[in-house]
Parts: structure tokens; C-alpha cells; sequence
């Protein structure tokens, strides 16, 4: 059996390059929140940025500041006596602000996408501003043009928060013109 042929000088094979990624993963902003006055300076700006459409989803574990953090963000596009009670048993509360309705969604209770749909979600998606406890609970529904905090608890402190601000699809501009991409927290 004669050898196998060779090819000599031959350019060697392309090999493939990979894509780069249509759009990165956004990196966080995080900011240290040293007090509870500190988150509700912190959802008091973020108010002032807020217009229809906007989404803010709010994750952590129980007891993070999230639904302190909404209901600074609400007094702030209402009136500052406004009753901002936990939508944890309602599942959504609805306030009248400034530039439209403000959805308040608790969906720890949630137990599928289904269930958001009948909580009217896609109206508040598409004329209000939403905020969100427990976003994940909405799997695929979940917009991908929001502005996603993460709370977290700091060790040893118990009023200092951590959080991280995951910004997409606009939402950088937005808080840089507030400093926050450099993790002023103010």
C-alpha cells in the first residue's frame, strides 16, 4: 500500500475567529448604602429618571431593602404622605404619579408566568413605570431593557446595603448623567 499522499507548501487552514458578543454583559455599578436614608436618597434619584416604560427589577433575600427602596421611589413620583404598603398579599399596588401610573409588583408569591399576566403586567410594562420584587419569578416576560438592583445585606451593619445596579439597553447614559456610574450613591 503505497504512503499517503502529502500536500507541501500548502497555507495552512483558516481557523474560525470567535464573534464578538452582539452586546456585552453590563458591568455593575455598586454602591454601598450605609443607612436607610441612603436607599431612599438612592430610589429618590432613580425616580427622577424614571418615565413609562421603565422597568426596575428588584432582587435579594428577604429583608434587603427592597420594598423600603419602592416606596421611597413612589413618595417621590407622588406625595411624600403617600401609604406605600408591601404588595406581598395584593401582589400589585398601583399609584398614580407624576408622568403615569407606578406598578408595584411583590411576585414572591408568584408561582408562574401565567399568574403575572393576570396580575395585568403587560399594561404596566407598556404604560408605566414597574417595579419589581422577585423579577425572576417572571422568567422569559422579563424585559430585557430594565435597570435590575441587586440588594444585599452588609455583614455586621445592620442598616448598610450593598447594591449593585445592572444597567441595559439605555439605562448607562441615564445613570451616568446622575454620577451613579461612578458609584456615587449620594
Amino acid at each position: 500500500m503505497p504512503p499517503p499522499a502529502r500536500v507541501l507548501d500548502s497555507p495552512p487552514m483558516p481557523q474560525p475567529q470567535p464573534r464578538p458578543a452582539a452586546n456585552p454583559a453590563p458591568r455593575p455599578i455598586a454602591l454601598e448604602l450605609d443607612c436607610l436614608a441612603a436607599t431612599e436618597r438612592l430610589a429618590q434619584r432613580l425616580a427622577g429618571l424614571a418615565r413609562p416604560g421603565d422597568v426596575f427589577a428588584l432582587t435579594g433575600a428577604l429583608g434587603t431593602g427592597k420594598t423600603a427602596f419602592a416606596r421611597a421611589f413612589v413618595r417621590a413620583l407622588t406625595a411624600s404622605e403617600e401609604e406605600v404598603p408591601s404588595p406581598t398579599f395584593t401582589l400589585v399596588q398601583v399609584y398614580e404619579g407624576r408622568s403615569g401610573p407606578i406598578y408595584h409588583f411583590d411576585l414572591y408569591r408568584v408561582r408562574s408566568e401565567a399568574e403575572a399576566w393576570e396580575l395585568g403586567i403587560e399594561e404596566a410594562f407598556a404604560h408605566g413605570i414597574s417595579l419589581i420584587e422577585w423579577p425572576e419569578r417572571l422568567g422569559a416576560l422579563l424585559p430585557k431593557g430594565r435597570l435590575e438592583l441587586r440588594f444585599a445585606q452588609v455583614p455586621g451593619a445592620e442598616e448598610a446595603r450593598r447594591v449593585e445596579l445592572v444597567a441595559a439597553d439605555g439605562w448607562s447614559e441615564r445613570l451616568h448623567a446622575l454620577g451613579l456610574d461612578q458609584g456615587a450613591a449620594g
